[in-house]
């Protein structure tokens, strides 16, 4: 085998390039030996809304970062440790990077693993401040506590077959899905999801999947909204000057909703034909807390970060927002935020796959492209495209979509 590996590194600000990297080693980011890992053969890695925060300089990540966390692959090396897994076994791996021995693992809290990031709770392949863990935007990659982590999917044909769709469980889909159950939706739920990219579109797949009677997707692109329109969904263009209120009322016909969803985060743009100019940080979790009923919940899954150089305001380059807390209060709001537990869904959203309950490729516009053509996909997503870019490094069992 070639000890070669390229990956999808982060130059500097609005620039990635596809350069050779070292290739995959079972020792963690520490420099100690992790036989409890494999090293996979990526099958296919996808572009996710959270990599253009990193691209766009709105982290603190460091030029040189190995892009990635969204990963499905082939395992191809494991550890003395391994005993679930076997080379050749087809994997889809959670961004979560989790060890399975710590408290909050053991509690399924694995987003916020106590071990696998020396700075603080939580760790992810290819992320700013998440352990130090090589991305999976590559050819090969090395994924620890192989056990616990991996979810194999149980017919290697049939996984191929349905790759397009399997490939969202390492994050796309399970982040949608747990921003519609924390927000909780149910059987004859109204539900309002913020955002029209890939995270909005799963949600709102979700929320379907969970009983939703009405999904309503808002956004502040109207061309975003043309792709939900046509699934189905009822819209709300945002860049108009009728409120998020009137324009729910419109559907409803009451300006409010069951529960809510936002899967927009920290880059979101004002309301009305003015305000969609410009980032208002706070607007999405403010016009939320307008629209949701007394005491309903609010599902945020949409990222938030506790540094945003790029920042409209001196106090949201630290993660302190304008949000109007006393009405969330008063109306006696729940809100449920953090990184999503994959592990928590992603076997019962891989029978749904599986089973045909759910489309998910098709709700979110996966695209594949190859992994030279990775640069072109980070520039198209930044612009808006309504796509989820799914990149296949190895080009051999996966065609381009239509």
């Amino acid at each position: 085998m070639s000890a070669g590996n390229r990956g999808v590194v982060y130059v500097g600000p609005g620039k990635v390039e596809v350069q050779s990297i070292d290739y995959p080693k079972l020792v963690d980011p520490r420099g100690r030996k992790a036989e409890h890992g494999v090293i996979l053969r990526v099958v296919s890695t996808n572009i996710c809304g959270s990599d253009q925060h990193m691209v766009r300089g709105r982290t603190t990540a460091p030029a040189g970062l190995v892009l990635g966390h969204e990963i499905t692959g082939e395992v191809i090396e494991a550890g003395r440790d391994v005993e679930t897994l076997k080379v050749g076994d087809i994997v889809s791996v959670p961004f979560n990077v989790a060890c399975g021995r710590c408290r909050t693992c053991k509690e399924q809290n694995t987003g916020v693993c106590l071990t696998v990031n020396p700075a603080r709770a939580g760790g992810a392949y290819g992320y700013v401040d998440m352990g130090g863990w090589i991305g999976g935007q590559a050819e090969y990659v090395m994924v620890p506590y192989a056990d616990f982590n991996l979810l194999k999917f149980p017919d290697r044909a049939q996984a191929m077959e349905k790759i397009r769709d399997l490939t969202c469980l390492s994050d796309i889909l399970p982040t949608g899905f747990h921003g519609a159950v924390t927000a909780g939706v149910g059987p004859g739920s109204t539900v309002y999801v913020a955002g029209a990219g890939p995270v909005g579109l799963a949600a709102a797949a979700s929320a379907k999947l969970l009983g939703a009677a009405v999904v309503i997707i808002g956004d502040v692109n109207p061309v975003r909204l043309e792709h939900p329109k046509a699934l189905g969904y009822q819209v709300v263009d945002l860049s108009k000057d009728a409120t998020l209120g009137e324009q729910i009322a419109q559907i409803l016909g009451v300006p409010e909703v069951d529960c809510a969803v936002d899967a927009v985060g920290f880059e979101a743009r004002g309301h009305g034909h003015t305000g969609a100019q410009h980032e208002a940080p706070a607007t999405v979790l403010n016009s939320l807390m307008e629209v949701t009923r007394e005491a309903g919940k609010i599902g945020i899954p949409g990222l938030y970060v506790t540094e945003d150089p790029g920042a409209v305001d001196n106090a949201a380059k630290k993660g302190s927002l304008s949000i109007r807390f006393g009405l969330g209060w008063a109306k006696s709001h729940s809100f449920f935020t953090g990184q999503t537990p994959v592990l928590k869904y992603n076997r019962a959203l891989m029978q749904a796959i599986l089973w045909d309950r759910i489309q998910i490729a098709d709700t979110v516009g996966v695209e594949v492209i190859t992994l030279d053509d990775a640069p072109k996909g980070y520039e198209a997503f930044d612009q808006g495209a309504p796509k989820k870019y799914v990149i296949d490094p190895h080009q051999l069992v996966m065609k381009k979509a239509a």
